[in-house]
């Protein structure tokens, strides 16, 4: 026969939950002196001794394996150690704290009676007690009054205890929190991750920083079961102990302690929250918890809930004398001397420690994980770098600080005469104060991400407020977009994670070129800064500062304005509540911001930012191009300085078109590699290496650089030439063919759509939408016949329609590899 695992010529013990870290612990370290047998609810074949199958909320499985037990090793049992048990951190009543603590206990010991045993030992938990106050101990006589689900399950556990052990003497081992070298008990090992990831959370408390609770090495742990069960005859019948290190480190102790070890900070800061206050907090993130992406929280429901708040004053420090009178016991760790072990092996392998800890790793170190054998030295790195940088940049906060002051004092000496205008800038200016002196703090990133929404409110004001002065409109335009490029334009960039910053390359996989280097961006803001300084003009004079608006070409109808002030005075115009004008100039601004903000990699650090600069230059300047498109058709008059405008914000388009395919191709790539979107899109992530490096040489002649400015990504066929010549002519066919009616808004209509995809197919990513031309052109040869037009019109638009189809045919050269985007460009 073969010899059982865990045999010895010592006395039975029979340990339950014994397949867990403590039962298999506690299990190895008897089988030198014991015959140890574990009841679990799946055996372990692999553990150095017999586990049997046991379900301990099915009496027929007991019976089973007791049965077994009995069958094997006979009816006498030295000590049976209950550590079955079920424990969740939500705080929710559930039925399985019954169904395994209490019923399963009763159960067990049921069993139990057909059989000889020394004594049951029980692992139960401190937290059954009334919590004390700083200064003070609990022992075994004060008074029992747990709190919340899983102790008040123990506590009727142990009632159940007393009163079905029937003749077996029973020991109740109420522990402290456990940990060792690797692992803790969830509130200190949640609190370590906060600190270590810096989340704001980490700097919050919601109750008195000078409590604590008593901790326990696992060692300890098993020592004291260990002489519990040595002992076990001579142990009172019935009685209870406590097990932990007498003295409680405070919370505020932790968290210093736990700051200096990560990041080297003495005193680390934590707030006192009132506690109605964290209390709503608390609430509040477990309601949200169902609507956030999961790709943002990952689908974990907050640590934190309501039901701590109430005992985050709690004080647990133990007066231990029993143990030493009873077992001889004092521990032989102190969570002070121990956390440096803790903490190096979280350092050493950050996955790893998450892990074994139970706690979901941020999207960053997963990421990380996979990309370099050292997560610890990628954070620290980053952090080394972002902090550098955040001190070389301290004056763009400070400069903020006094664009908070000069808002404050710019009405009385500007002028102002809008009373929201007035309390717009003073209010503005407070709160720029304010966050622009918190974000003087590199850990306060958030606040940069504030002044810049109020850089953006002062950059509105003006508009939405129908400012009434010039000096009032000119201040905050330059005001707000300087608090906004200050906020979010000066490094360090804000919000990136940790491998999107510090791994990947600068270009995207398959491209020949970083579509997010300077030499695209450029153009783009150039382009935009010619649509501002017309828009700001044409806004003065809808807001009232100028009378007279330069128009050379166009007339306007029977009164005295010219074509210009005939468009912007226009009931298309007047039915915006804000000046339209206005609008433009606000998002040529934002454009030209927008185009500053990030490095040659912001494809993949920021895509979030890529979208919205595309959403600003490809769909809105769409709907600006309709508006100049129909205002011969609806208002029967041209504006100059709206041609200029909208020719300027058509070039823009394919010059950001290949940034918006980069990006959507980088996040395509990222979620199929099952990354999160919203958390790719909001905080980027890093990407398959690209041996091409981004080439910003400003130290090149002007002619390269002017030349790699204008061309970079993009070219014109002869054919699109062509098809350019042709839009040109429909849009004045009544001057060149004396077009009317109809036909001559068909004409003009038709022919700034041809421009329009014309000039976005000469980026060489965006070249198949010169296939929309193709559906014009037969547009174009089936309207003279359906106008009943005259013979030059119709052979105007018969061999415009016919050459439209024919060109928009040849794809011309495309000279550069756009990645997996390439084969589609037909």
């Amino acid at each position: 026969m073969a010899e059982k695992k865990g045999a010895s010529a010592g006395p039975l013990v029979v340990i339950t939950g014994a397949a867990g870290s403590i039962g298999s612990a506690l299990g190895r370290s008897l089988m030198d002196a014991y015959e140890v047998v574990g009841l679990d609810l799946l055996a372990d074949a692999a553990a150095p001794f017999d586990i049997y199958s046991f379900d301990i909320t099915d009496p027929a499985a007991i019976s089973y394996a007791l049965d077994k037990l009995k069958e094997e090793h006979g009816r006498t049992i030295a000590a049976v150690v209950h550590l079955a048990a079920y424990f969740d951190f939500s705080g929710e009543e559930s039925p399985l704290y019954d169904q395994v603590n209490v019923e399963g206990t009763k159960r067990l010991l049921q069993a139990l009676q057909a059989f000889e045993v020394e004594r049951f030992v029980y692992s139960g938990t401190m937290l059954v007690h009334e919590a004390v106050d700083p200064g003070e101990r609990i022992d075994e006589d004060t008074p029992i009054a747990p709190k919340w689900a899983y102790p008040k399950s123990k506590a009727k556990t142990e009632d159940v205890i007393r009163e079905h052990r029937g003749a077996i003497p029973c020991t109740i081992l109420r522990l402290a929190g456990l940990y060792d070298e690797k692992t803790a008990v969830p509130t200190l090992a949640e609190q370590i991750a906060r600190i270590y990831e810096r989340g704001p959370m980490a700097h919050l408390y919601a109750g008195d920083l000078s409590a604590g609770q008593s901790m326990l090495h696992k060692a300890d742990m098993i020592e004291a079961m260990r002489r519990t069960i040595d002992r076990r005859r001579e142990l009172p019948a019935e009685g209870a102990i406590l097990i932990g290190e007498p003295e409680a480190m405070s919370y505020r102790k932790l968290q210093d302690r736990i700051g200096a070890l990560i990041h080297g900070e003495e005193h680390w800061r934590t707030i006192a929250v009132p506690e109605p206050v964290a209390k709503i907090g608390a609430q509040v993130q477990v309601m949200a918890e169902p609507v956030v992406p999961n790709s943002i929280d990952q689908g974990e429901k907050p640590f934190i809930r309501p039901f701590m708040i109430d005992m985050a004053s709690d004080h647990y420090a133990l007066d231990i004398s029993r143990a030493r009178h009873l077992l001889d016991w004092e521990p032989k760790h102190r969570l002070a001397d121990e956390l440096p072990k803790l903490i190096t092996n979280l350092k050493e392998n950050p996955p790893a420690w998450y892990d074994a800890n139970g706690i979901t790793q941020p999207p960053w170190m997963q990421t990380a994980d996979e990309v370099t054998s050292d997560v610890e030295a990628l954070r620290r790195h980053r952090e080394m770098e972002y902090r550098a940088e955040h001190r070389r940049n301290l004056w763009a906060p400070f400069f903020n600080l006094a664009m908070g002051s000069w808002l404050l004092t710019s009405p009385p000496m500007l002028g102002y005469e809008s009373a929201l205008m007035i309390w717009s800038d003073v209010v503005s200016g407070i709160l720029l104060m304010v966050f622009g002196a918190l974000s003087l703090s590199w850990r306060m990133s958030w606040a940069r991400w504030v002044c810049a929404g109020i850089g953006l409110w002062v950059l509105s004001a003006p508009v939405l407020f129908w400012a009434p002065t010039a000096a009032a409109y000119l201040n905050d335009t330059l005001v707000g977009a300087i608090v906004f490029a200050l906020a979010l334009c000066v490094r360090p960039a804000p919000n990136l994670s940790p491998v999107a910053a510090e791994t990947g390359p600068s270009v995207p996989k398959g491209w020949d070129y970083s579509p997010s280097d300077w030499f695209q961006r450029l153009p783009i803001i150039f382009l935009a800064f010619i649509g501002l300084y017309f828009s700001r003009y044409l806004t003065a004079y809808q807001l009232g500062h100028v009378d007279y608006v330069w128009e050379p070409f166009f007339a306007g109808g029977p009164d005295p304005k010219n074509g210009t002030e005939e468009i912007i005075t226009s009931s298309v115009s007047q039915a915006w509540p804000v000046p339209d004008a206005g609008v433009g100039a606000l998002t040529y601004m934002l454009e030209i911001l927008i185009g500053v903000v990030g490095s040659a990699r912001r494809w993949r650090t920021m895509p979030w930012l890529v979208l919205i600069f595309g959403i600003m230059i490809i769909p809105l300047g769409a709907v600006s191009i309709t508006f100049i498109i129909i205002q011969p058709i609806v208002i029967g008059t041209w504006c100059t300085l709206c041609l200029i405008g909208a020719a300027a914000m058509l070039l823009q388009i394919p010059y950001s078109v290949d940034e918006v395919v980069a990006t959507i191709q980088f996040m395509r790539r990222r979620w199929k590699a099952g990354k999160g979107f919203w958390r790719i899109l909001f905080v980027g992530d890093t990407d398959e290496d690209n041996d091409k490096e981004a080439d910003e040489d400003f130290e090149r002649g002007p002619v390269a650089i002017f030349r790699e400015m204008l061309i970079g990504g993009m070219n014109l066929p002869w054919n699109l030439a062509a098809l350019l010549v042709i839009g040109l002519w429909l849009m004045f066919t009544r001057l060149t063919v004396g077009a009317e009616g109809v036909m001559a808004d068909a004409d003009h209509l038709i022919g700034a759509l041809v421009i329009t995809f014309t000039v976005t197919a000469t980026a060489e990513v965006a070249r198949p939408v010169r296939f929309f031309n193709m559906p014009l052109g037969l547009a174009l040869l089936l309207m003279p016949f359906l106008a009943g037009a005259p013979l030059a019109e119709t052979l105007s638009a018969v061999i415009c329609g016919l050459l439209i189809i024919g060109l928009s045919f040849p794809r011309g050269p495309v000279r550069l590899h756009y990645g997996s985007w390439t084969r589609y460009i037909i």
